[in-house]
């Protein structure tokens, strides 16, 4: 949409209040809204705010900062109750214009580019799955249906339908929505399309999952391992590059239909896992979800129909080649999705640079090989721990790069605080298991 065209379908709708979001460090959204008759100047000049208390933004003595609207990132959500939200997602500058190298959106933007300079147009479609639960205080199950389940008709399949509706009406587009394999957990699959419009997307999703959630007397969670003993909520990211039009991962007379082009970003994504991991998985929690020895995609190496590696390669119909994509299967919900997609991309890209070799595909079932046997394939690991994974993020100068320097600093800072403050913590498993057994 263009200017006057956001302008006359604000008058049209009567909408009075407007909201402005924008991304910080971990991906939370922050914003605020103006009222409609100050959309214009928003629009032509963007609205100043102060950025010094925002997390992994400015210093104190730096705090001033402009949201200037992207007008391709409008939404409006309506409720479907008589009230609704008209959302512009902004980018993030300095007053005089000056690029705000800090914001993640600037950072995929970037990456993009940088992409886009070589000849490359990066497309993703990810799956993002989430569970229901009565509230924030009670993870009780409340549904006993599996994967794709859809009787008994419940408060979560309620949810779930209404969710659909608002997010088709809200333009985004999605492939399918349906019960995953937890009790209580779903999933959103979303429509292949431009990164940075992806990225967005997730974020306008995860508001309105949360808030039909609230509508309906339920709570949901985007929080990667809320429950014991359960299945972990992932986010695998279908990805593939575009190059004139036409899928440069494609190849008609490839076993595995992979172009060198795609064998090459493949195998970037399998070389560079270990220095992403914080990124695609930046919470504590993450690491309960991704544990050696359980059916999670922590295994570095790639197949076709393989679930159990990092790296898949999906069948598809040859008659439609534009389906031909990598599926990286580690990430998780909790993610910052414009960080998320920047690493992916830089590790694709520099395995293209480089014509990086893939190791040779596994098909077996890695979940149930030993330990010794995964060490004769040469299957190593992603990183166990919050710990070990923003160490291997702090050596990695393809991460240093992608995020630019003080961005870089900013991040791993973030994280090893976030790592301090949680190995001091006292649990519920010691208490447990220690108090009146010492």
């Amino acid at each position: 949409m263009d200017k006057n065209e956001i302008l006359t379908f604000i008058k049209e709708k009567d909408i009075k209040i407007v909201q402005l979001w924008f991304p910080d460090i971990l991906g939370m959204m922050k914003g605020f809204t103006i009222t409609s008759k100050d959309l214009e100047k928003a629009i032509d000049e963007g609205i100043n705010f102060d950025g010094s208390s925002i997390e992994g933004f400015v210093r104190i003595e730096e705090s001033d900062l402009t949201a200037k609207p992207d007008l391709d990132a409008a939404y409006f959500v309506d409720w479907g109750r008589g009230d609704s939200n008209f959302i512009l997602i902004c980018d993030v500058t300095f007053p005089d214009g000056k690029v705000y190298t800090s914001s993640p959106r600037y950072i995929l933007k970037n990456t993009l580019k940088r992409a886009k300079d070589i000849g490359f147009d990066y497309y993703v479609g990810p799956e993002l799955e989430y569970f229901y639960f009565l509230n924030n205080k009670d993870i009780s199950l409340i549904d006993r249906k599996g994967y794709f389940d859809i009787f008994p008709y419940d408060r979560g399949m309620h949810a779930l339908e209404k969710t659909e509706g608002i997010l088709t009406n809200a333009g985004i587009r999605v492939e399918a929505i349906h019960h995953e394999v937890s009790e209580n957990q779903y999933e959103i699959d979303f429509r292949y399309d431009d990164a940075l419009r992806i990225a967005d997307r997730i974020q306008i999703a995860k508001h309105i999952v949360k808030k039909v959630a609230d509508i309906t007397g339920i709570y949901a969670t985007f929080m990667p391992k809320p429950l014991f003993g359960k299945n972990g909520s992932g986010m695998h990211v279908h990805q593939s590059l575009f190059q004139n039009g036409k899928n440069a991962f494609f190849s008609e007379t490839d076993n595995y239909h992979l172009s060198e082009i795609g064998k090459h970003y493949l195998a970037g994504l399998l070389q560079h896992s270990k220095e992403i991991t914080s990124i695609t998985n930046q919470w504590v929690n993450s690491y309960k979800r991704l544990v050696v020895g359980y059916e999670a995609p922590v295994y570095i190496s790639w197949g076709r129909k393989n679930r159990s590696a990092l790296v898949r390669v999906p069948a598809f119909k040859l008659h439609n080649p534009s389906a031909c994509r990598v599926e990286y299967r580690a990430p998780d919900p909790g993610t910052n999705p414009y960080l998320c997609f920047s690493v992916m991309l830089a590790a694709g890209l520099r395995g293209i640079q480089e014509k990086i070799e893939p190791p040779a595909p596994i098909e077996e079932n890695i979940f149930q090989m030993n330990e010794e046997k995964r060490k004769s394939y040469g299957i190593d690991a992603l990183p166990d721990s919050m710990n070990s994974a923003i160490s291997s993020t702090e050596k990695s100068s393809l991460v240093k790069e992608t995020f630019g320097e003080e961005f870089f600093k900013k991040y791993i800072a973030n994280k090893k605080a976030e790592w301090e403050n949680y190995k001091i913590r006292i649990t519920d498993f010691e208490i447990k298991k220690y108090l009146s057994m010492l």
